[in-house]
């Protein structure tokens, strides 16, 4: 079947198909035949998000890739999924009014539910909430009105043609027909999400106390230890028991470090992030501003991938709990030991029961605390980076809180700073933007006007995105845009008119159309851009 590229930036591209089954049978084809170097493969309603890294596969390379495989794609897919079986007792608070509005009583509604077989077509939204469609499902259900501002965890709804489940408490406009006890997304699991895309899906209705089983197939009648789990690629493999199973990566234990005095506006432990996992609904997350981090654990002789704690706009206060070694690199503002001014861009002693006081910053908005060894904290899919919105690794720090040091470093101390270093420049910042998939969505003057105009960054700004003031940029096309992948730097655009720019921390996927993509190498420039800095926009240079 055939499928259109559209740009989604440097490193990424989406392949657009004719319909949600199509996107089923394209991505199971790419996955088929993923080569080395393919990053994420994201499928949404009507496309397939690609992800590469161009040091490892080049841009032409993999688009001739997936326009071949998504060429030899076929249908008849939709059985070869594993069936995971949810009970799920049908008590939703909008069980009623939902039937109602579909003209069919409650009970109709409930055995077509769970007479249908599901398949979940795509993830998004938050790690592990699949989007359930079902040939057997005739309905079309609008959202509520007005979006609950909390639904909680196992909440079982309806939204459009889809079905689907909340893994974690969060706020939703679907209409919540019942609810399941299921985990149905578990970080320290060899397959954190229970519904990943292609598996299959059957609700068993239950009075109380909902579970998860996971079916065979015919033919497959397993023995013990051999129940195949969701995701699974062959039949009958050993099991993989949904338990803690990633807790720490390898590597020689951690000590004790230093202890929390203030954190300041927001502090968190963040290492270069766990990108790959996309498809399952979690954001890559890890350092804003990567290029900081690595040089911060450069200069105290960590690996560059090591975590460090990212000080959002300064007022970080620690003591440290024995002797170590520290660097502090990126946003620039007074640095103190034991109340005596200490320079960036350079490794320090830190004795034992002395205070480090990250004051405000001055310039930038992200300081970057690296200690010799790498920073301890829970690891989720292979990264302690926190990511806040979707509950995954460490929580943000807090007064009092004790932070572990690890005994990982990898090389001596340099003698010499790596790089050399000066205030970040916030006033205004000029940023190299790459095609977008839906510039097309834009009038003339709109696409003129993103390279004209001077913006500014909003108060609304945070790992997720920034928001810019400015000019309203015009649309072409006022339709709904089906949900699709986003990666970090795109420039969505909402019925506002007035861009956002997702980052580290942002959605997987999307509803508003993407102008333009930040290149690489200008996020670590939007991650310093504080409130009230003004933003440039230019064209990135063509590059293969």
């Amino acid at each position: 079947m055939s499928a259109r590229v559209l740009p989604m930036g440097e490193r990424a591209f989406l392949l657009e198909t004719g319909s949600l089954a199509e996107v089923v049978a394209v991505h199971a084809a790419l996955e088929a035949s993923r080569p080395d170097g393919v990053i994420d493969l994201v499928p949404a309603a009507r496309t397939v998000l690609v992800r590469f890294d161009p040091r490892r596969v080049l841009p032409a390379a993999a688009r001739s890739w997936a326009v071949a495989a998504a060429d030899a794609a076929t249908g008849g897919t939709t059985g070869e999924g594993p069936l995971v079986e949810l009970e799920i007792a049908y008590d939703g608070a909008d069980l009623a009014e939902t039937a109602a509005l579909l003209g069919v009583s409650a009970d109709a509604l409930v055995r077509r539910h769970a007479g249908s077989e599901w398949r979940v077509a795509f993830t998004g939204f938050a790690p592990g909430f699949g989007y359930l469609v079902s040939d057997d499902w005739p309905f079309d259900v609008p959202r509520l009105e007005s979006p609950r501002t909390r639904v909680p965890a196992g909440a079982v709804g309806l939204a459009g043609p889809y079905s689907g489940a909340y893994p974690r408490e969060t706020p939703g406009g679907w209409r919540l027909i019942g609810t399941t006890g299921a985990a149905l997304f578990d970080p320290d699991a060899a397959s954190p999400a229970l519904l990943a895309p292609g598996a299959r899906v059957r609700f068993r209705q239950v009075a109380v106390g909902p579970g998860v089983e996971v079916v065979p197939q015919p033919g497959e009648i397993p023995q013990a230890g051999e129940i195949p789990q969701a995701g699974d690629s062959g039949p009958n493999p050993p099991a993989q028991p949904r338990s803690p199973a990633l807790a720490t990566p390898g590597g020689r234990a951690a000590g004790a470090g230093f202890t929390v005095v203030e954190p300041g506006l927001l502090a968190t432990v963040q290492d270069l992030g766990r990108p790959g996992a996309a498809a399952l609904g979690v954001a890559a997350s890890g350092a804003l501003d990567r290029a900081a981090l690595r040089t911060a654990n450069r200069l105290v002789g960590n690996a560059e991938s090591a975590a460090g704690v990212e000080v959002t706009m300064g007022g970080l206060r620690a003591v440290a709990t024995r002797d170590l070694w520290f660097a502090v690199t990126g946003a620039w503002g007074p640095i103190r030991l034991d109340g005596r001014d200490v320079d960036p861009y350079e490794a320090h002693a830190w004795p034992a029961g002395t205070e480090l006081h990250l004051d405000w910053f001055a310039h930038g908005a992200r300081a970057y605390l690296a200690v010799r060894g790498g920073l301890d904290g829970r690891a989720a899919l292979g990264s302690r980076s926190a990511d806040l919105l979707a509950g995954l690794g460490p929580a943000a720090l807090r007064p009092g809180e004790a932070v572990g040091v690890r005994d990982e470093a990898s090389v001596p101390i340099p003698v010499a700073p790596p790089a050399q270093w000066g205030a970040p420049h916030d006033d205004e910042v000029t940023i190299e933007l790459a095609p977008g998939p839906r510039a097309d969505w834009f009038t003339a003057d709109a696409r003129a006007t993103l390279f004209d105009a001077v913006w500014t960054v909003s108060n609304q700004a945070d790992r997720v995105g920034a928001r810019l003031d400015g000019p309203q940029l015009e649309r072409a096309r006022t339709d709904e845009l089906p949900s699709e992948g986003m990666v970090p730097g795109a420039l969505q655009v909402p019925p506002s008119g007035r861009p956002t720019v997702l980052l580290a921390d942002g959605p997987v996927t999307g509803g508003y159309p993407v102008i333009a993509v930040v290149t690489d190498a200008s996020l670590d420039l939007v991650a310093q851009a504080r409130p009230g800095t003004r933003i440039r926009f230019r064209h990135a240079r063509a590059s293969e």
